[in-house]
C-alpha cells in the first residue's frame, strides 16, 4: 500500500539528514521533493503546493531541540498536515433509524457490489446489526446473482425483484420488508455505469429522494487516482453524498485519491477495501495512513486485528495447557489459523514500524503457511497430540504424505519444540510478575 509514495517521502528526507538546523534552503529542496512525490501519486498541482507551503510555513522559524533532529521535525509536521489532508479524524458511518438505510453510489467496476457485502458482514459482525441487502442494479448482466452469492458467502439475507425494472420501487419494497421481517439495517446496491451520465445520475437521485436514506456513500476504485476525485467531484454535485469509500487499496495505487479526495470535496473517507474476502474491510483512520505513508507502521491497527480474532476462553484454554506442558501440534495449527485470518502477510508486516520498508522489494507470499499446514495434517490424531511419538520413520511417513522434504518436517519439530519453551517461559514469566505485584501491594501485618 502506498510503497512508492513511501520510498519516495524517505528519499526526500534524506536530504536533511545531518543538517544541524532547518533553513529555508535545506526545507525548500526537501519539500521540493515531496511535491514531487505527491505529484507522482496523482495528486493535484494546486492540492500538492498548498500542501508543501503549509508544512514550509510550520517548518521554518521552529526552534529544533537537541534531542530532535531537523529531518525528525519535519517528518513530525508532515505527518500532521498528511493527516489534515486526509481528514484529520475518522468519521463514523450512520446506520440509524428504522430501519436504517444505506445507499450506495459509484461507477460499474468500482466495486460497489462486493463492498456492500463487506459492509453488511462489518455491520453484521461487529456491530450486531441486522442488514439487508437490496440488488437495485437492474442492468447489468448477473448483478442480481452476485448480490445473492455475495450475501449467501456471509450469511446475509438479499432483496431482489427479478422482474421489476423500477430501481425505486424495488428500493421502497425493500424497506417495507425490511421494516415488517426485523431487519434494522438497509444496504441498497444501485447500479453503476461506465462513465457518467443523466439517466444513471437521475435513477440514484430518484431512489435517494424515495428511500430518504441515513447515509449516501460513494464508491470507488483508489487505483484511479485523480479520476476517482474527479468522478467523486461530479456524483456529489448531484447525490450530496456523506462520505467516500476506496476499493482495492491493496492494489498497485498510487494514492492519490486517498490523499486529496477529501480537499477536493470536503467529505470524509470512511472506509477503505484492502482485499478480495469479505471481511478485508477497514474504517479509515487519517492519522494512523499517514503513518503507514510516511514508513511509521500501523501498531494500533495491527493490535486490533489481533484482539479481533482473540477468544478469551481459548486462550485460557490455552494458558492452561502451556502450564501443563501440554501444548501440542493442534494447538499449533489453530494459532496459524488466527493469524491467516487477521489479512495478508504484506499488509500485516507494513503495520510494523520500520518492517514494511525493509520488506518492501520482498514477495511475501499469503500460502506462507500452506507447507506446515500440510505436514501438521498429515499426522495422526495421536501425533498430533503427542508430539514425542514422532520418530524417525514416522517423519518419513509425514513428509510422504504432505509431499515435503524430511528436513522440512524436522525443521517443523524444531520450530515446534522452541515455541513451546519460548511460551512456558512467558507463562512462567507473567506469573512471576503477578506474584511481585501481589508481594510489592500487600499490606504489613500489625
Amino acid at each position: 500500500m502506498f510503497e512508492n509514495l513511501t520510498d519516495k517521502f524517505d528519499r526526500a528526507f534524506k536530504i536533511l539528514k545531518g543538517e544541524g538546523k532547518i533553513s529555508e534552503i535545506n526545507v525548500a529542496e526537501t519539500l521540493k521533493e515531496v511535491r514531487r512525490a505527491l505529484l507522482d501519486a496523482d495528486v493535484s498541482f494546486k492540492t500538492a503546493k498548498e500542501f508543501t507551503e503549509r508544512v514550509k510555513e510550520k517548518a521554518l522559524g521552529q526552534q529544533v531541540l537537541t534531542a530532535v533532529k531537523p529531518g525528525e521535525l519535519l517528518i513530525k509536521i508532515t505527518h500532521d498536515e498528511l493527516k489534515t489532508l486526509m481528514g484529520g479524524e475518522a468519521s463514523e458511518i450512520s446506520y440509524q433509524g428504522n430501519p436504517g438505510v444505506i445507499l450506495m453510489s459509484g461507477l460499474q467496476g468500482s466495486g460497489k457490489t462486493t463492498f456492500s457485502g463487506k459492509l453488511a458482514n462489518f455491520l453484521k459482525t461487529k456491530k450486531g446489526k441486522k442488514p439487508l441487502l437490496v440488488a437495485c442494479d437492474i442492468y447489468r448482466p448477473a448483478a442480481i446473482d452476485q448480490l445473492h452469492v455475495v450475501g449467501e458467502s456471509i450469511g446475509v439475507d438479499v432483496y431482489s425483484e427479478r422482474e421489476n425494472k423500477n430501481a425505486v420501487s424495488i428500493a421502497t419494497n425493500a424497506i417495507h420488508f425490511a421494516k415488517q421481517n426485523g431487519f434494522n439495517v438497509v444496504i441498497i446496491d444501485t447500479a453503476g455505469r461506465l462513465a457518467i451520465d443523466e439517466q444513471m445520475m437521475a435513477e440514484i437521485a430518484d431512489v435517494k429522494e424515495a428511500v430518504k436514506p441515513s447515509e449516501t456513500l460513494f464508491v470507488v476504485d483508489s487505483m484511479t487516482g485523480q479520476d476517482a476525485v474527479n468522478t467523486a467531484r461530479t456524483f456529489n454535485e448531484r447525490l450530496n453524498f456523506d462520505g467516500v469509500v476506496l476499493t482495492k487499496l491493496d492494489g498497485d495505487t498510487r494514492g492519490g485519491a486517498a490523499l486529496s479526495i477529501k480537499t477536493e470535496v470536503n467529505k470524509p473517507i470512511k472506509f477503505v477495501g484492502t482485499g478480495e474476502k469479505m471481511d478485508a474491510l477497514d474504517v479509515f483512520y487519517p492519522e494512523r495512513m499517514a503513518s503507514r505513508i510516511l514508513g511509521m507502521g500501523d501498531v494500533v491497527s495491527l493490535v486490533e486485528r489481533a484482539q479481533e480474532q482473540f477468544d478469551e476462553e481459548q486462550a485460557k484454554r490455552l494458558e492452561k495447557r502451556i502450564k501443563r506442558d501440554q501444548f501440542d501440534f493442534n494447538d499449533f495449527l489453530e494459532q496459524i489459523g488466527q493469524i491467516k485470518r487477521m489479512g495478508s502477510m504484506k499488509d500485516l508486516m507494513g503495520m510494523i514500524p520500520g518492517v514494511g520498508k525493509a520488506l518492501k522489494d520482498v514477495e511475501i507470499n499469503d500460502d506462507a503457511f500452506k507447507h506446515i499446514e500440510a505436514i501438521i495434517q498429515s499426522m495422526t490424531p495421536k501425533e498430533r497430540s503427542n508430539p514425542a511419538l514422532i520418530n524417525g520413520t514416522r517423519k518419513t511417513r509425514i513428509a510422504k504424505g504432505s509431499g515435503r522434504s524430511i528436513d522440512e518436517v524436522n525443521r517443523l519439530m524444531k520450530q515446534f519444540d522452541q515455541t513451546r519453551q519460548m511460551m512456558k517461559m512467558m507463562t512462567n514469566k507473567s506469573q512471576m510478575m503477578q506474584m511481585m505485584k501481589q508481594v510489592r501491594g500487600a499490606k504489613p501485618r500489625m
